[in-house]
C-alpha cells in the first residue's frame, strides 16, 4: 500500500515524501522583501516532500495584504535565492506560489494608491490585512476596476516573466494561484466575471485568460516546473458560481495537453467544511479527476483541506498522490515525523498568523524538544 512516506516524482521534482507544506500566507516581507527569519521559517519546514511558498506577488499591482512578499525585481530574487539555497542545503524541495489578488487589495497597497485591478467592477464581500502605524488590522477590500481588454497581454507576461524570476532565485518551480477568490479564480467565476467580450459569458471564455497564462508558464520554464491551484466550491473572498462541474472539467480539458508537475486542489470550503458545496449537487472531485486523466492528464493530484494522517491515507488508496497540510505544518516544522509517529502535535497560536516577530514564526518546537 502507498504511504504518505513513499517517494514520488512530480514533473521535474523528486519528491522525497507525499506530504506537502501548503502555501500560507505569514504577513512578514516588509517592502514585499523576503527577511532572513523566512530562510529560517522554510528551512525548519525542509523535510516535506514539498514547500509550496506562502502566496507571493507577481507585480505590486498583484499585492492586497500588508507584508507578503514578491518577485518582480531583483532584490526579491536575491533574498529568495537565500531561501531555496538553504532550503535544497537541508535535502528538501521547494516551489513558490505566484499570487496576483485581483479584486481582494485596499487602495493603500495598490501603486498611487490606485483601485485594485478585476475581471468586472464588481466589490469583493472580503476582508484584507493591513498595516497602519505599526499595527496590523483587517479591512474591506476597495471597489476594483474592470481590467481593459488591452491590458490582458500585460497579465500574461507578468505570470511569464514571474516564474521565470523564481526559477532565478533557484525555485524546483512554481504553482500559480487560481484559487481562493484571487485573480485568476474570479475570472473562472461567474460571480465575479460579468465580462462581455472574449474573457466573459461563456465557460470557454471565463477560462480563456488561466489557459493563456498557464500556457505561457508552461513554454517559459516547462510543464513538469509547473503546478496549479484550484478550489472549485470555495467561497473565500466571495468567489461563487452556481455550476461548477463543467466549469472545472473544461478546465481539466484544457490543463491536461501541458504536462504539468501536479494540480492542487482545494476540497470544500477552504478551511473550513469539507462537505461545503455551490450549486444544485455536492461536486464530484472523484469525476474531476476522471476527466482529467480521460483527457490524457498526468500531473500528480494534490489535495487539501482538513487533513489527518488516516484521511490522507484514504486519500492515497482511492487515487490521490499527494497530500497537503497547512494549520499543521505552521505549527509543526518537523511534520513528518510527527506524523509518522502519531504526534505529538504542536498547538496553532492564531494570534500570531498573520505578521508579528518569531513568536509564532520560528519558535514553534521541534519533535525532541516536544519529548523533552
Amino acid at each position: 500500500m502507498t504511504t504518505l512516506f513513499d517517494p514520488i516524482q512530480a514533473g521535474d521534482i523528486q519528491l522525497a515524501n507525499r506530504i506537502v507544506m501548503a502555501p500560507l500566507t505569514r504577513n512578514r516581507s516588509p517592502n514585499a522583501v523576503p527577511t532572513a527569519k523566512a530562510i529560517t521559517y522554510y528551512t525548519q519546514r525542509a523535510s516535506a516532500g514539498l514547500i509550496v511558498t506562502e502566496g507571493t506577488a507577481i507585480t505590486h499591482q498583484g499585492e492586497g495584504y500588508a507584508d507578503v512578499p514578491g518577485i518582480w525585481n531583483a532584490e526579491q530574487v536575491a533574498a529568495w535565492k537565500r531561501v531555496t539555497d538553504a532550503v535544497h542545503a537541508k535535502g528538501g524541495k521547494i516551489v513558490m506560489q505566484l499570487w496576483h489578488v485581483g479584486r481582494v487589495s485596499h487602495t493603500s497597497l495598490q501603486p498611487g494608491g490606485q483601485a485594485p485591478v478585476a475581471p468586472s467592477a464588481i466589490a469583493a464581500n472580503a476582508k484584507t490585512y493591513l498595516v497602519t502605524d505599526g499595527v496590523g488590522g483587517f479591512a474591506e477590500t476597495s471597489l476594483p476596476r474592470a481590467l481593459a481588454l488591452h491590458e490582458l497581454p500585460g497579465l500574461v507576461e507578468d505570470f511569464r516573466r514571474a516564474a521565470r524570476n523564481a526559477i532565478d532565485a533557484g525555485f524546483d518551480g512554481v504553482e500559480l494561484h487560481g484559487a481562493n477568490g484571487y485573480l485568476l479564480d474570479q475570472f473562472l467565476r461567474s460571480g465575479s466575471n460579468h465580462r462581455t467580450d472574449a474573457y466573459g459569458g461563456s465557460i470557454e471564455n471565463r477560462a480563456r485568460l488561466l489557459i493563456e497564462i498557464m500556457a505561457a508558464v508552461t513554454k517559459e520554464i516547462g510543464g513538469g516546473r509547473t503546478g496549479l491551484r484550484l478550489s472549485p466550491v470555495t467561497p473565500a473572498n466571495d468567489a461563487s458560481d452556481p455550476n461548477p462541474q463543467p466549469l472545472f472539467d473544461y478546465v481539466m480539458e484544457q490543463l491536461a495537453p501541458m504536462h504539468l508537475a501536479y494540480l492542487h486542489i482545494i476540497e470544500g470550503a477552504t478551511g473550513g467544511a469539507r462537505d461545503f458545496q455551490q450549486g444544485d449537487k455536492p461536486f464530484d472531485y472523484a469525476a474531476l479527476r476522471a476527466t482529467y486523466r480521460a483527457a490524457g492528464g498526468k500531473a500528480l493530484w494534490m489535495v487539501n483541506n482538513g487533513y489527518d494522517r488516516a484521511l490522507a491515507e484514504q486519500a492515497l488508496d482511492t487515487g490521490s498522490d499527494l497530500v497537503a497540510f497547512g494549520k499543521l505544518f505552521l505549527a509543526n516544522p518537523d511534520l513528518p515525523a510527527r506524523l509518522k509517529q502519531g504526534g505529538p502535535f504542536n498547538e496553532q497560536d492564531r494570534n500570531t498568523f498573520y505578521g508579528g516577530g518569531d513568536k509564532g514564526y520560528i519558535d514553534y518546537p521541534a519533535l525532541e524538544t516536544a519529548i523533552a
